[in-house]
């Protein structure tokens, strides 16, 4: 349980559709260089770049970087470990495309985080 409570740490992400590296720092609590060298690492994360060179997060990303980020830093995983289980779950969700094709413990995890994110749109939307 004590690894879960340093989630709620983490801002809500806001209603938009590109972020900057800066910005996916700030809602995923990992420093700008750790991003870059994670996307060498991990194969499904490819934020769009534009002129200069700047990186570009879709939300989707941004939810991949903090899945990363979970299994590097709360679950302990290793970066070959954490590639592996993203590639694991990956293939499991494509074909069956059922709530039910993650482990017990990563849909928990991600139900939290998909609350979280469904009430700051409401929330948005409520303004």
């Amino acid at each position: 349980m004590a690894e879960l409570a340093s989630k709620p740490d983490l801002p809500p992400i806001p209603a938009k559709r590109y972020f900057t590296i800066g910005e996916v720092s700030e809602l995923c609590g990992v420093k700008p260089h750790v991003l870059r060298y994670w996307e060498q690492e991990f194969t499904q994360l490819k934020p769009v770049k534009r002129r200069g060179n700047r990186r570009y997060y879709q939300h989707h990303e941004v939810l991949l970087v903090r899945r990363i980020r979970d299994l590097l830093y709360e679950q302990g995983f290793t970066i070959s470990g954490a590639r592996h289980r993203l590639e694991e779950a990956g293939e499991r969700e494509a074909p069956a495309g059922v709530a039910g094709a993650m482990p017990e413990a990563g849909n928990a995890v991600d139900m939290a985080l998909l609350r979280r994110e469904i009430k700051s749109v409401l929330e948005l939307l409520h303004i």
